[in-house]
């Protein structure tokens, strides 16, 4: 069955007239092939085209390291800005009278934790 249909296929072109092509018809064809794989192959190495990608990287690269620096920068003056109120706040503050500082160390020995007092640890573990 298939061989009959492509045999009267065969008849049905055989009878046609040829066309009539341009003389670099096969030269036209060639030349159209050849930019279509070109294209192809030149949309698949902008993946890897490093004429292309370096300078974008390199772009990339500038831009966030400029960004980085403008943000250490701001957040360096806002400390210098905290830091200067702060003395600021510290200098307009009244200096206390030498009789406080009399006693510094006797209110400073009160702050501190006191020792353990081993021998009542002691009895409090033999009465157990």
């Amino acid at each position: 069955m298939k061989d009959e249909f492509q045999n009267e296929l065969r008849g049905l072109l055989s009878r046609l007239p040829d066309a009539p092509v341009a003389s670099n018809f096969t030269a036209c064809v060639m030349r159209q092939i050849d930019l279509e794989e070109s294209h192809q192959v030149r949309k698949w190495n902008f993946i890897f085209n490093w004429q292309r990608f370096l300078p974008r990287v390199a772009f990339a690269a500038v831009a966030i390291l400029f960004a980085g620096l403008t943000l250490q920068q701001h957040e360096l003056n806002v400390h210098r800005v905290a830091f200067d109120q702060n003395v600021a706040l510290v200098a307009r503050m009244p200096m206390p009278d030498v009789d406080a500082l009399k006693n510094f160390d006797a209110i400073q020995r009160m702050s501190q934790p006191a020792h353990a007092d081993e021998e009542l640890l002691a009895l409090a573990s033999e009465v157990k």
